[in-house]
């Protein structure tokens, strides 16, 4: 790998990307587009100039969500991936499809107009259940298919 790169991709391990140093912003969205994109309370995203992007390995197949935004997604195991909008210099990657994401650095939220009233507390909720607390059964059938954090 090169020097300060980073890597991420889908599930199944069938789109890969890489992109040159840090990230330009890293933001939550809330907007009713990311809700229903996402499947969840919206969206994490991170801000990557195109001129430091590449696919490595296949790109992914895209919706229209408006005239202006490709979302893009694998057409193997439906993992979201990213978000362009035409005319930018910059692609968001959804945050949790990087190869590390624990690094992220959030610093702001949009599309509040839309954010769930229970999205501000869920930091509250009980802390219910790990790994650790699963029987040997249940992990043997819970086994990871997903492809390999790195190439």
């Amino acid at each position: 790998m090169k020097q300060n790169q980073t890597t991420g991709g889908c599930q199944c391990g069938a789109l890969r990307y890489e992109f040159q140093g840090a990230p330009r912003a890293a933001e939550i969205c809330h907007c009713r587009m990311c809700q229903k994109a996402f499947g969840n309370w919206g969206a994490a995203f991170i801000e990557v100039p195109l001129a430091n992007f590449n696919w490595t390995k296949e790109k992914p197949a895209t919706f229209h969500s408006s005239a202006r935004v490709a979302r893009g997604f694998c057409a193997k195991c439906g993992t979201p991936l990213s978000m362009y909008e035409a005319g930018e210099d910059f692609i968001d990657l959804a945050a949790g499809t990087l190869d590390d994401p624990s690094g992220i650095t959030f610093t702001r939220q949009i599309g509040i107009e839309s954010r769930l009233p229970w999205f501000k507390t869920l930091h509250q909720l009980p802390e219910f259940e790990t790994s650790a607390t699963r029987s040997a059964e249940d992990l043997i059938r819970l086994a990871s298919r997903q492809f390999p954090d790195k190439d």
